[in-house]
């Protein structure tokens, strides 16, 4: 391997690497995947600084916790100014090609890439901004638990078709940048899915790979709305759980869906892989695998993201280079903010801007990392600032204006047992707190993301054209996937799946914003037919 090696990121979008086999799941068929951590070194505790998509992509790409970027929510700009790392890679003459989501949201759609082969997935614009005036229940991109009731085989999908053009174009690039390697220096290539992100529908050769009879069900179900955090019952609402039932079969159906999702992700990988390997290019390429974030995918009666519980806010990360890095397991915790400094380091350079993040060279090489994670939400649900530190064996969730939350994830992987209260876990809590409000004051914080909500919703509301960037790599991407759908996320996706259904309509009625609110801080009780659904949840 040459001191400045190729370097290949790959990027699935909302997937936990609870699922995968090589992380502990048997009842996911991922081949490719699997060959891959063999070769990696891989962290068994990766997170996500931030669990939603477009904050945690801008995180990972310029190496800064959100309060120092101000990407807010999933309608926020990363600033033209903000450098990235494809910047960096650039000062070390890499050329660099995005093929794939990354979700910039503004004018800039290329932040340092020399090309992009694809267009986006979604929006560009100020679409899905959050507004936390508008209450818990509020949620900009019109989604709901349809991708959940609704999952099910397809002949085709709108995430299958991006995907495919991201293989396919990643794959064509892989083969073009090796035409021209004698006469270019090294590449770096971001080939980033939007699998397998909600809903849960798959190609029925993927579908057919699993057993409907042995699906894995969660390990946690439904708890009672009463024993939730805060956060948790506001996300109740914001996720639609008030107004679609989950049945049993329903659970069943959509893990099935995602799991199908995942192996089909994992062919993806293989193709790539296979062309790295056909160029001649596989012994000079440092392959990295990664996500933006979990899914809840039904523990604790969850889906999606937006929470700092393990499902939504971990992330899988393999590193791969057997001539330069020995595989092995890393337990010490790292994120995504840290990729910026190794990569740059594996590219020949140093980081000499401000980074949130660390190098994990240390551990590749066989030692320790800081062991510790920062994660930030100002989304849509609490309407609070809300953030969570883990290091070492314990994670503090701070919402604010609201109860602490701290776990032992050695002793309780399944975050039931609330240690915040527990004389013993003073000292912890203490400390840990120490180190999550260092430089952080959530009120200050508070006053900037409405502000910022309020810049935004006015230019949004703007008569005639808001403004939209969507990157055109080709005729008609302007309207392509979600881009422009009229149909809100869950409907555009909707009308693209092939045979078309007809989206299940609510199972209850709706909910007025203040009584919402009344009843996540409990002066409300939930109405008794949603505290019997939730009872019932997981049920046929």
């Amino acid at each position: 391997m040459t001191d400045q090696p190729n370097i290949l990121m790959i990027m699935a979008d909302q997937l936990a690497p609870q699922a995968l086999s090589c992380h502990g799941n048997p009842d996911c068929k991922t081949p490719n995947l699997d060959r891959l951590a063999a070769a990696s070194v891989t962290f068994d505790n990766a997170y996500c600084n931030y669990p939603v998509c477009v904050p945690s992509r801008a995180s990972m790409m310029s190496g800064r916790l959100t309060p120092a970027i101000k990407v807010w929510d999933n309608a926020c700009e990363l600033a033209t100014s903000q450098p990235t790392l494809a910047h960096h890679l650039r000062h070390l003459d890499y050329h660099t090609v995005l093929s794939g989501k990354m979700h910039f949201i503004g004018p800039d759609q290329l932040h340092g890439f020399n090309e992009r082969t694809v267009t986006d997935v979604y929006p560009s614009g100020f679409e899905w901004v959050a507004d936390w005036h508008a209450g818990p229940a509020f949620v900009p991109s019109a989604t709901g638990l349809n991708g959940v009731v609704e999952a099910g085989p397809a002949a085709r999908t709108l995430q299958e078709d991006f995907d495919e053009e991201v293989a396919h174009s990643t794959v064509q690039t892989i083969y073009d940048l090796a035409r021209r390697a004698a006469d270019a220096g090294p590449w770096f290539q971001v080939a980033s899915f939007t699998s397998p992100h909600t809903p849960f529908v798959a190609d029925q050769r993927y579908w057919d790979r699993y057993d409907p009879d042995k699906i894995n069900m969660p390990r946690v179900g439904a708890l009672p709305f009463d024993d939730l955090d805060y956060a948790s019952r506001a996300l109740f609402f914001a996720h639609g759980r008030h107004r679609h039932r989950v049945t049993e079969d329903d659970l069943r159906r959509a893990r099935h869906g995602y799991y199908a999702m995942i192996s089909f992700i994992d062919d993806k990988v293989g193709e790539i892989l296979g062309a790295l390997e056909a160029s001649g290019q596989t012994d000079n390429t440092v392959i990295i695998f990664c996500a933006d974030h979990g899914e809840m995918l039904g523990e604790r009666g969850m889906w999606f993201k937006q929470s700092f519980y393990e499902w939504s806010a971990r992330v899988p990360l393999m590193i791969s280079a057997p001539q330069r890095y020995a595989p092995r397991r890393v337990k010490e915790c790292v994120s995504l903010v840290d990729l910026l400094p190794t990569l740059v380091g594996i590219g020949g350079g140093e980081v000499v801007l401000p980074c949130d993040g660390e190098s994990l060279e240390p551990a590749l090489t066989g030692g320790t990392t800081r062991d510790l994670v920062i994660s930030d939400y100002y989304g849509i649900g609490p309407c609070v600032p809300h953030r969570m530190v883990r290091q070492g064996r314990f994670k503090l969730i701070y919402t604010h204006g609201h109860p602490d939350l701290l776990f032992d994830l050695e002793a309780d992987r399944d975050e039931l047992r609330n240690l915040a209260g527990d004389p013993t876990c003073e000292d912890t809590l203490a400390r840990l707190k120490s180190i999550l409000l260092d430089g952080w004051d959530p009120q200050e914080i508070d006053r900037q993301v409405r502000a910022s909500q309020a810049e935004r919703l006015f230019l949004k509301a703007t008569p005639g054209d808001p403004g939209d960037w969507d990157y055109v790599a080709r005729k008609g991407d302007e309207t392509r996937y979600v881009r422009r759908g009229s149909g809100g996320v869950d409907g555009t996706k909707a009308d693209r799946r092939l045979p078309r259904i007809d989206p299940i309509p609510p199972h209850f009625p709706a909910i007025s914003q203040g009584d919402v609110a009344s009843i996540i801080d409990g002066s409300l009780p939930l109405p008794a037919y949603l505290s019997e659904s939730e009872r019932n949840a997981g049920r046929s």
